[in-house]
């Protein structure tokens, strides 16, 4: 069957899917079932806890300034 063949109903169907499936395929993860190193979590464990008792990280216009990049 060719395109010209399908209803308007049945192209927007296969447009839908298809775009579906186009995104499916970006935000996939890539990491998905992947392990975490124990130290790499542990970081991000303490990093958590240090944000949930109000603890700032480095503002963004910093770390753009450290990679020499500009920040808006």
């Amino acid at each position: 069957m060719q395109v010209k063949d399908l209803t308007t109903d049945e192209l927007k169907a296969l447009i839908r899917e298809t775009v579906a499936e186009i995104l499916e395929e970006f935000l996939e993860d890539p990491d998905e079932g992947k392990e975490i190193r124990p130290e790499v979590k542990q970081q991000l464990l303490e990093s958590r806890k240090r944000r949930e008792s109000g603890e700032r990280g480095i503002p963004a216009e910093e770390v753009a300034k450290r990679f020499g990049l500009s920040w808006q």
